[in-house]
């Protein structure tokens, strides 16, 4: 029911997620990134205290494999699950339960990785990180390209009416968390690609308003000088 794919950028060290689902609020449940750790999608069937937990395991200095390997060995139900994990060092992970629904795929390279259930056929990782790897430009553009032709190579086997595109930088929260948590009668992943163009131009001066709001550009609200 969902097609995901987690990213490292290797000139920027950001982490992001961009993913999609015929399911409501699959960003919610689904996407997991820290700071210099690492980016998690745990999905299908979803635990939601996987994506933590695996992160956990990166920031006490485990690789994307061994984190992923360590929640395979000690979870209950993890054949119905598939994880996907990059590294701070860009090594990527997916393990996808032999329970995962319908058409199952996956494709890890170095700094990205892709995997989906329920897919319409199995080239849909394959284009999503292609996608990710031949663009250039901000992470969240290459992110927003890998979810657009994971949707343009089939994406799941049904409609999908929600997406979300996670990114982390060097502060402890989310540098940029968009969201369209169910869209029945438009595209989510259209949704988020617009609300990215208007949110990427600001990114940079939220971040100042948070670390110094007196070295923050103007906020373009009544009363503001």
């Amino acid at each position: 029911m969902t097609f995901s794919l987690v990213a490292r950028c290797k000139d920027s060290g950001m982490f992001g997620i961009a993913i999609s689902s015929s399911s409501p609020a699959v960003a919610a449940r689904c996407s997991w990134a820290e700071a210099g750790v690492g980016a998690v999608a745990s999905q299908n069937v979803t635990d939601p205290s996987l994506g933590p937990a695996t992160l956990a395991l990166m920031k006490n200095g485990a690789s994307a494999s061994a984190a992923l390997s360590e929640i395979a060995s000690t979870t209950p139900h993890i054949d119905y699950r598939q994880l996907l994990a990059v590294d701070k060092n860009g090594a990527t992970h997916i393990i996808s339960g032999s329970k995962a629904l319908g058409t199952v795929a996956e494709l890890a390279s170095d700094n990205a990785a892709s995997a989906g259930n329920l897919l319409d056929n199995t080239a849909v990782p394959e284009a999503m990180t292609d996608a990710f790897q031949t663009s250039s430009g901000h992470l969240g553009d290459r992110l927003i390209n890998a979810l657009t032709a994971g949707l343009n190579a089939g994406g799941e086997a049904g409609a999908v009416h929600s997406a979300g595109l996670l990114i982390v930088d060097n502060v402890s929260w989310p540098v940029a968390e968009l969201r369209c948590d169910w869209a029945p009668d438009s595209c989510p992943i259209n949704n988020i690609t617009v609300a990215w163009e208007v949110y990427k131009p600001q990114l940079a001066d939220y971040t100042q308003r948070a670390l110094d709001p007196t070295q923050a550009p103007s906020y373009g609200v009544p009363g503001d000088e």
